[in-house]
């Protein structure tokens, strides 16, 4: 949704002239989702800052402060788009969905060591499982939720500038509930904690692991260790860096 919402809020202002999404030519609308493009690229970006960040400040101040950050922030900043859209600031909505974007990459993330708090690090794998099924159903949903609004809206005749108020509005009001739902986290209640034998079974499963790793010699481990890190550093890093360069290259004009 971020390429058409930044062309219809802001329309020709992106190019420099004052007219709206249904007053520009075809040539004008071309200019225009360019620019989208890179605010959408952006915003890639973002998200995968937002996973280094927010997953290390986590570590400082624990997994739910750091949920709660997400909720509070993400219901101020989902509440005052409109506001910076109507303003014509362009800059600042940007902004806006830049640090929102950093917030989901940081939650998907963080989500992982929450886990782990919670249930011990050794059921992470499963419940995550499940946990990616309801976020995925989410990343189904939403947009198909958000798209109908949307359509309707503009069906009963609200301008295209405005038609994203009321979605922002009920983003913002699931982050409430989103900030409720984390206030009722609680540690797991003692009734389902792991009897002596089957934590001394999960153990022993680790420890016969563990000892088949140790028979390799450790130097051809370290070795190959820094091998492998280095070209998957190299795989990742290379492109990664030349798609952010060419990214910024076409989201600047959105700051000038």
């Amino acid at each position: 949704m971020a390429s058409p919402m930044l062309q219809e809020v802001f329309a020709g202002k992106l190019i420099g002239i004052n007219k709206t999404f249904t007053e520009v030519t075809m040539q004008e609308k071309g200019q225009i989702a360019a620019i989208a493009a890179g605010f959408t690229g952006l915003l890639s970006l973002f998200n995968i800052v937002g996973r280094f960040f927010w997953a290390s400040l986590s570590d400082y101040i624990g997994r739910k402060a750091t949920y709660y950050t997400f909720f509070a922030l993400g219901f101020i900043l989902y509440a005052s788009a409109p506001w910076f859209g109507h303003r014509g600031n362009i800059a600042l909505f940007v902004g806006i969905f830049c640090i929102i974007l950093s917030m989901y990459g940081g939650g998907f993330a963080t989500i992982p060591a929450y886990l782990a708090d919670i249930f011990g690090a050794r059921m992470v794998s499963a419940i995550h499982g499940r946990l990616l099924t309801a976020w995925a159903t989410a990343g189904i949903l939403g947009p198909v939720v958000m798209n109908y609004l949307r359509e309707h809206q503009l069906k009963q005749g609200v301008p295209s500038a405005t038609v994203y108020d009321k979605i922002m509005y009920i983003l913002a009001a699931m982050l409430v509930l989103g900030f409720i739902c984390n206030l009722l986290v609680r540690p797991v209640a003692e009734r389902y904690f792991m009897t002596s034998g089957e934590l001394e079974a999960e153990r022993k499963r680790a420890h016969d692991v563990a000892s088949v790793q140790a028979m390799l010699p450790l130097r051809q481990i370290t070795k190959t260790h820094q091998i492998m890190l280095a070209a998957a550093w190299g795989a990742v890093g290379i492109p990664l860096l030349w798609g952010a360069s060419i990214t910024l290259q076409k989201a600047w004009v959105l700051f000038r």
